[in-house]
């Protein structure tokens, strides 16, 4: 809402589209100071992220793919926020608590959205447990620390094979120029720490692009993509085309048609959709959801609202569809919004999106990239020298540009790190997924966490002297695994998954505590226990008598 006679401007999004909205609405105050910005993002940075991918590899620094927005736009109020809720009749937007637990909520004159895609797992089985999305530094980093452990965890893993192959597969989904860069930058990563490892032999190693179409990088031309699928596949990266992620469990990858592919890394950069705030917006959307919005940028049928990114649908200016959500259309169409709304403020003539994009580029790991600069396509070391180049010049501040162009530096000559960070703990309770036929535990594994059953079905068998018998049948809402925790053993049976199964699961560590403060649960999960070991008991009994 208007403070006095400044007009404030919030825009929702730090992405591309957000913060050049910002950035060229701050260089129009001047002295006159009309209006204020404010801009609501979760994160306190903006993510350069074609850079993304290098990450993993440890090409550049945790930090070198990000800016403090604060230092990007001084004159913009920055709110570090979750988004609740928009209200557009009211001109409010609610955002998540902060250390007090009351809502915030921000009045507007004029409403940016630039919320960009999020990964959107839904419909899916198990990939909304298992998968990992890549879309910010945080996916970034966990997916590094993850990869870590697995190898470290393989290195001394000698009992067990299939555990040993789930850990040494990694699975990216998505043949875009996201999922190419992230399995081009895992397989270079993976195959040059292995030489680190005694316990592992390189040639263990699997990185598998998993592709719905024909070939991969859709984005560019034909010529540009069997060149990438040759080089990818000659460095070691197994491409399953024509092959769509169906299932996910935390030991296998699913493929539609029932191929099973064992790993305990899959990334999927796909499908993926609008924020989920703009599916609660009363506003005209077309395909997949993204706002519709004129070469204005406005929201077609509003006089205060604007759209721009991987979240609108805005006609290609040379008339083919619509414009590709690309950082370099984020970043015109950002310099269109911001000139127009201080036009609707100021009055004055309002100008029109007019930008035929420049070209894609592509990275493909080491030394190698694809590239389509104004038509020409360019592949090989020129193209990632052309890559390395163009982004360098692209980052935000000559510091950030430094410290990168140091980093690549160091990278030709010194090793990788292998380095895992153990930032956060993630064994108390989470939901997991299980397919039939897969094993949530087996019989003599030891007892690490306890299951609730959300949906889905499992059985209860024991094996003696090379016999197995079913001792229950569980459903949604039953709990098991609490045996082995309460007496400090070894799973007394195997459950195993009969249809597709949702479970909550939690570690002993917060087992532990709950039973240990709260003496009546305990007590009951005791009785619950004593009974389910006497009624095992007879069943056992009557299957020797017979």
């Amino acid at each position: 809402m208007s403070v006095g006679a400044r007009k404030r401007i919030v825009i929702l999004g730090g992405g591309f589209g957000g913060v050049y909205t910002a950035k060229y609405l701050e260089k129009e105050i001047g002295s006159r100071d009309d209006f204020e910005i404010t801009l609501i993002n979760k994160e306190n940075y903006f993510v350069f992220q074609p850079m993304l991918p290098e990450v993993i590899s440890g090409s550049i620094g945790l930090l070198d793919t990000v800016s403090p927005i604060r230092r990007l736009l001084p004159k913009t109020s920055l709110h570090v926020r979750e988004l609740e809720s928009v209200d557009l009749e009211s001109r409010t937007v609610v955002t998540s608590p902060g250390f007090r637990p009351h809502s915030h909520m921000i009045g507007y004159d004029y409403l940016v959205i630039a919320l960009g895609n999020v990964t959107d797992f839904r419909g899916l089985r198990g990939l909304p447990e298992h998968a990992m999305p890549f879309k910010n530094l945080a996916d970034a980093l966990y997916l590094r620390n993850h990869v870590i452990r697995a190898l470290e965890e393989a290195a001394i893993e000698r009992d067990d094979p299939v555990l040993r192959e789930q850990l040494l597969t990694f699975v990216v989904a998505g043949g875009g120029f996201s999922g190419v860069e992230v399995a081009a930058e895992l397989n270079d990563f993976v195959r040059g720490v292995a030489r680190s490892y005694r316990g592992i032999d390189p040639k263990e190693l699997r990185v598998i692009l998993v592709h719905s179409q024909d070939r991969i990088l859709p984005e560019v031309s034909e010529k540009l993509a069997l060149f990438a699928q040759k080089l990818l596949g000659k460095r070691g990266v197994e491409l399953r085309l024509n092959t769509r992620l169906e299932a996910a469990t935390g030991e296998e990858a699913v493929i539609a048609g029932g191929e099973r592919i064992p790993t305990r890394t899959l990334v999927s950069t796909v499908p993926s959709s609008p924020h989920p705030i703009i599916e609660g917006m009363d506003l005209p959307k077309g395909k997949n959801g993204r706002l519709i919005a004129d070469l204005q940028l406005q929201v077609k049928g509003t006089d205060h609202i604007w759209a721009m990114g991987d979240c609108a649908l805005i006609p290609d200016p040379a008339g083919s569809g619509f414009c590709p959500p690309t950082a370099q259309h984020a970043i015109r169409q950002a310099k269109t919004a911001a000139h127009n709304i201080v036009a609707a403020i100021r009055g004055g003539e309002r100008k029109t999106f007019d930008f035929k994009g420049l070209g894609k580029m592509g990275a493909l790991g080491r030394h190698s990239a694809v590239a389509d600069i104004m038509g020409i396509n360019v592949s090989g070391f020129l193209a990632w020298w052309m890559w390395r180049s163009i982004y360098l010049m692209k980052l935000p501040g000559w510091g950030r540009r430094l410290k990168v162009a140091s980093s690549w530096t160091l990278d030709l000559l010194l090793p990788a790190d292998l380095v895992e960070l153990k930032l956060a703990s993630s064994n108390s309770i989470s939901q997991e997924h299980f397919e039939p036929g897969e094993e949530v535990f087996h019989q003599g594994d030891l007892g690490d966490r306890i299951y609730i059953i959300v949906n889905g079905e499992a059985e209860v068998v024991r094996e003696d002297d090379g016999r197995e018998m079913l001792l229950a049948r569980l459903g949604a809402g039953e709990y098991f695994g609490e045996m082995a925790l309460l007496s400090q053993t070894t799973r007394s049976a195997t459950v195993r998954c009969t249809a597709p199964m949702d479970a909550l699961s939690l570690h002993k560590r917060e087992f532990g505590l709950l039973t240990t403060y709260l003496p009546d649960l305990k007590e009951s999960l005791t009785h619950v226990m004593e009974r389910r070991s006497e009624s095992n008991e007879q069943k056992f009994k009557k299957v020797g008598g017979d």
